[in-house]
């Protein structure tokens, strides 16, 4: 009995052998995470594991009741004699991972094909096949992977359950008695190990395979979230060289290197005192790569490097692309081409790939910061012709009653269009030239209101420094003239405070006017309101310029009590070039 597990345990062999191929298949691997199979990868899983059944009967031992000796290789099964086998792995491992059509599916083709090679138990061990895929089956759970242990004990039963079908319906009963008392532990024993053994090699390998290929899917993302901020710059030697010293530190390479169409932009690792930055592009290879954007394996025959003793012997060369076309080259260097294997040919092809995208986003970057300055010229190019209006009728008001004030008035103006058309061309100016800007735009108004208009400047002279967007204060102030105290025939005052915090620079704007709605207050700032009052463009356009430059640090606050007057503030945040 101890020498027929002996040999069943050594028959094992063949089945870690099948285990091992069967990792191999897509559709075996999908049995493993997948809860239910499509209709046509059952009938795979079917004819496989039937045929893993039929191998089993052949790698079995038969046994003869009258000499009660074993022969290996059961190729003929005379009326006496009945095999102990391992069919009964792949019957009930079909059943575990598939499900019971599976399960009887492989039960049924091993099943039969026993059957037909004969012997005293063949009706019962066909029968007993089917079974044991049935009670798999059965045993199948969704959600839930099939356990070491749980595979081992429903073998052994499945096993168990095939002695006690022999006993039941195999004839003499002499001859199954005896053939139970030699076969029936050996047999529950080996085929119980056989499962587990089975689905052990099965999940380590697969197991293995997607432990490699997280490790490389987060050694991907760890280069593209240490890459990313120099690549947003665009390709250029600077970021070339930052990012080949971050590949040559993540991936096993002799040396990593990046060009341009025309240039080598990097390289680093071995050979770099003949591979030179700023040389132009020697080889064919590298040129074919970018003529064609496709990937090339080069070796010591076609690497073509002009330096004899040159320690590089093979590369790994991608392109890298813009807008789908080919602006430049990723090299992987080794010493020679048996270090270049599939799993690093494919790394290399995705960080391609990663970096093509994000030169992609570099440029879409530059796109959208381009827009964006487009945007605020516009903006501020809308603010001019709304202040030159008003300066016009107050001077058009003077011209008959005081030529020489309207003289002096319009040659203020002058200045103050001149300084104006500068802002529309320019990104930032001082928090002082817009002081300048609204004091100019003040004598004009202060025309206007002759003795009523009081303005009241509490400045921080060390807040002046401070940069930003160019007509920023001038539309608040207007608005305060405008809206705020317009209607009032004395004591119009305006105050301009600036003072220094320290997070930034406040900025803020008072009148003593009629004050503004509670319903428009919440609009003023957040889109064009459209009244009797006016539309809000002035004020729309400061709060989107300074959101889109500072975000919502800078947005304008706005208090307001009717018939006592209005504050509207803003912050300019600190920032290095302050």
């Amino acid at each position: 009995m101890f020498e027929l597990l002996l040999t069943m345990l050594e028959r094992l062999g063949i089945i870690v052998t099948i285990a091992f191929v069967l990792t191999r298949f897509r559709f075996f691997r999908d049995m493993i995470h997948s809860d239910q199979l499509a209709r046509k990868q059952q009938y795979v899983a079917i004819g496989f594991f039937g045929f893993f059944g039929i191998i089993g009967t052949y790698t079995g031992l038969t046994f003869s009741t009258e000499s009660l000796q074993f022969n290996s290789w059961p190729l003929e099964v005379s009326s006496d004699e009945a095999i102990a086998n391992s069919r009964v792995i792949g019957v009930v491992l079909a059943g575990l991972l598939g499900g019971k059509r599976v399960g009887f599916g492989a039960g049924l083709i091993a099943g039969f094909h026993r059957y037909m090679l004969g012997g005293f138990t063949a009706l019962a061990c066909g029968l007993a096949s089917i079974i044991a895929g049935l009670i798999a089956g059965s045993l199948h759970k969704r959600n839930r992977h099939v356990k070491l242990r749980s595979a081992f004990v429903i073998g052994a039963g499945a096993e168990t359950v095939q002695m006690l079908i022999i006993l039941l319906l195999s004839k003499p009963f002499e001859n199954a008695i005896a053939l139970v008392e030699v076969i029936g532990i050996p047999m529950i024993l080996a085929n119980g190990i056989g499962c587990a053994l089975f689905l052990l090699i099965i999940k380590n390998v697969v197991n293995e395979e997607e432990k490699a290929g997280a490790l490389q899917a987060q050694k991907t993302l760890r280069i593209a979230d240490q890459t990313l901020g120099y690549l947003r710059e665009g390709l250029s030697a600077a970021s070339a060289k930052a990012v080949c010293q971050i590949l040559h530190r993540e991936i096993d390479g002799s040396a990593v290197a990046m060009t341009n169409g025309t240039h080598i932009l990097s390289h680093v690792g071995l050979a770099n005192d003949h591979h030179q930055v700023g040389h132009e592009i020697q080889t064919t290879i590298t040129k074919s790569v970018i003529n064609d954007g496709e990937i090339v394996i080069a070796n010591d025959q076609t690497i073509h490097c002009s330096e004899k003793d040159c320690p590089l012997g093979a590369a790994i060369i991608a392109p890298l692309k813009q807008r789908g076309k080919t602006i430049g080259t990723l090299k992987f260097y080794f010493r020679s081409e048996k270090e270049i294997t599939h799993i690093i040919t494919e790394l290399v092809l995705g960080l391609s790939n990663l970096l093509s995208n994000q030169l992609e986003i570099a440029e879409a970057d530059k796109a959208y910061q381009l827009a964006k300055e487009a945007e605020i010229k516009a903006l501020q190019a809308q603010i001019s012709p709304h202040f030159l209006f008003n300066s016009l009728n107050t001077i058009i008001s003077l011209i008959r009653i005081e030529p020489d004030k309207a003289r002096k008035l319009l040659v203020s103006l002058s200045h103050f269009l001149r300084q104006n058309l500068s802002g529309t061309t320019a990104n930032m100016t001082s928090l002082n030239q817009e002081l300048k800007h609204v004091k100019a735009y003040l004598e004009i108004e202060e025309a206007r209101f002759v003795d009523r208009l009081k303005v009241i400047y509490d400045i921080d002279e060390s807040a002046l420094t401070m940069n930003l967007p160019p007509l920023t204060l001038q539309p608040i102030v207007e608005n305060a003239i405008k809206h705020g105290i317009k209607n009032k025939n004395t004591d119009c005052l305006v105050e301009i405070r600036i003072a220094r915090q320290s997070n930034g620079t406040l900025v803020c704007v008072t009148d003593n006017g009629e004050g503004i709605p509670p319903e428009r207050l919440s609009q003023l700032g957040q889109m064009h309101v459209s009244s009797e009052l006016g539309t809000g463009l002035g004020l729309y356009n400061v709060n989107r310029r300074l959101s889109m430059l500072y975000s919502n640090k800078a947005t304008l606050h706005i208090r307001s009590t009717l018939h006592e007057g209005t504050t509207i503030c803003f912050m300019i945040p600190t920032t290095e070039d302050d």
